[in-house]
Parts: C-alpha cells; sequence; structure tokens
C-alpha cells in the first residue's frame, strides 16, 4: 500500500460539527434566557469565522478566540455578557454529543486494521476527545494531536512537523491527511509535502483562481477505502 498513516482532522470530516453546534447553542442561548435568532446566528458565524482565520494565521491565541466570540457577538446587541462564562458553558454542551458523518464509523473500522490512524485538530482537546469515545470512533486512533496543546495550528508547518516528528511513520510519502478544508487541512498537507484527501461532501467547486489543488477529492468517506487500497 502506498499509505501507512492516515491523518484524519475530526470536525467536518469524521463528526458533522455544524449540525450539533447548532443544538449546543440553542441550549446556551437558552439558558442565559437570550433570544437565538437567526440574525444572532448569522452575526456569530460571521465573527466566529474570522477570529479562528485571525487565529490560523497565528495572528491570535486560542483563548482570544474562544473567550471573545460570544462578547463581542452579543456586544452588538447591546447584551454584556462575560464571554469566558459563556465559552465554558457552550463547550460543555458541545462535549455532550456528536453527530456521525455518514459511513465515518465503517470506514475507519475498516481502514484501522491496515493503516495507523491519528487525528489531528484545530479544536479543543478535552472536548474532542470526549466526543470520539461517545462517538465510539477513539477506539480507531493511535494518537490524538490537537492545536491546543502542540501550540500551533494547522495549516501552519510547525504543527505538522510535531505530529511527524512525534509518528513512528516520519516518510512523508507514506502520509496522507483527510480533511473537509482546503485552507487548513489540504494546505497544510501542500506545505509539508504530504499527500492530500479533500473531503468535498457538498460538491463545492473551486474558482479557477484557487491555487490549493488536492491531491484526491472525494464525496464520501467510502471512496478512501480505494484510495488507501493502492
Amino acid at each position: 500500500m502506498k499509505y501507512s498513516t492516515l491523518m484524519f482532522d475530526l470536525d467536518g470530516t469524521l463528526l458533522d460539527f455544524n449540525a450539533y453546534e447548532q443544538i449546543a447553542l440553542e441550549n446556551l442561548f437558552s439558558e442565559y434566557k437570550v433570544p437565538f435568532t437567526n440574525e444572532i446566528r448569522n452575526t456569530y458565524d460571521m465573527i466566529n469565522k474570522n477570529l479562528w482565520l485571525h487565529y490560523e494565521k497565528g495572528d491570535l491565541a486560542l483563548d482570544q478566540v474562544l473567550n471573545s466570540r460570544f462578547s463581542e457577538t452579543l456586544k452588538l446587541y447591546d447584551h454584556l455578557i462575560d464571554g469566558r462564562d459563556w465559552e465554558n458553558k457552550y463547550r460543555e454542551y458541545l462535549a455532550g454529543g456528536y453527530r456521525l458523518i455518514d459511513g465515518a464509523l465503517e470506514t475507519c473500522e475498516k481502514l484501522s486494521t491496515t493503516h495507523k490512524m491519528i487525528i489531528v485538530t484545530n479544536g479543543i482537546r478535552k472536548t474532542q476527545i470526549k466526543r470520539l469515545k461517545m462517538s465510539g470512533l477513539y477506539a480507531f486512533f493511535s494518537e490524538i494531536f490537537d492545536s491546543q496543546s502542540i501550540g500551533f495550528q494547522k495549516p501552519n508547518r510547525r504543527f505538522f512537523e510535531h505530529v511527524i516528528d512525534k509518528t513512528d511513520d516520519n516518510e512523508l510519502d507514506k502520509l496522507l491527511i483527510i480533511g473537509d478544508s482546503l485552507n487548513t487541512d489540504v494546505l497544510g498537507g501542500i506545505n509539508m509535502g504530504i499527500d492530500t484527501c479533500w473531503f468535498n461532501p457538498s460538491n463545492k467547486s473551486l474558482s479557477e483562481s484557487n491555487s490549493i489543488k488536492s491531491t484526491y477529492t472525494i464525496s464520501y468517506l467510502s471512496e478512501l477505502q480505494e484510495i488507501c487500497s493502492i
């Protein structure tokens, strides 16, 4: 087989983060008795996305992202809140459930018999481990690497250098990273000289100006089995 180690992103690749995020947000706003309207949700999404982009570029610390996203959102609606307190409660709700991407459990179970499998995530370690265990995926992965513990985040080269240094398999041509984000997973792999697999379940089209080109593109996780059997 061409690849011996598979590096999986988690949110949006194996776990349907968007589906459970909505539930966690609804519970959070309900607890604090703040109406959770579509307008507030859209504002939160915009602010949250912008903060994460700055984090991925190395412009913001992770704590700055997490502890300000709710306060910055609600400040626009004349609600002054404790952003850290809201974030801690949100983490509790988010860690309390999960939704698997279709085919995730079956694909990981089969590939784990022939490949070393690791998680590479920009998410919060404690939350990610809990969700992996709840989903039944935890047993298939030998290691979990997260940006919070490493101190650098995807697509930063130093994130991947740390991962490779800590794994037994450091031959780059034996590694494959699988993820749903072109800007973090695929770009990070390209910058490191690792083959990439873009998980694109909604079949997003790429503009001609987009220079991020993945080695493989799949719409279903089950397609990985053919790629990894080569």
